[in-house]
């Protein structure tokens, strides 16, 4: 078996584990990009003791590039009534257009992933 068989994708507006990227559509080399990650944004996702989103990293795959790299992670250690949710701002330097690939963890539903396309100008 191997990892990508284990990943889950799907729409985040109807499914609550796909992790969701805000980024800009186009940015200028080499100036800084918030890109926005967050899992439940249409419907919410649990934050229980029992059932939460552990962390969503934040990869890159460069239009060149033969592999992908990890820019980011985001990590929610604390789960309960008075956790946040799981979401953060990452903020990336580019040097050319290519894929940013999201993959989140739910501790009972494991990994769900999704990508969004960038172009650096």
């Amino acid at each position: 078996m191997k990892i990508g068989e284990l990943i889950q994708s799907g729409d985040w507006k109807g499914e609550k584990h796909v992790p969701v990227i805000e980024a800009p559509a186009s940015v200028k080399a080499g100036e800084t990009a918030h890109v926005v990650l967050s899992v439940g944004k249409e419907i919410a996702h649990p934050n229980t003791m029992e059932h939460y989103i552990a962390w969503i990293k934040l990869y890159f795959k460069g239009a060149s590039s033969k592999f992908a790299v990890e820019l980011g992670e985001l990590t929610f250690d604390v789960h309960g009534d008075n956790a946040t949710a799981p979401q953060g701002c990452l903020h990336v330097k580019l040097k050319e257009s290519g894929t940013l690939i999201a993959v989140s963890y739910c501790n009972l539903h494991g990994l769900w992933e999704s990508s969004a396309e960038i172009t650096v100008e």
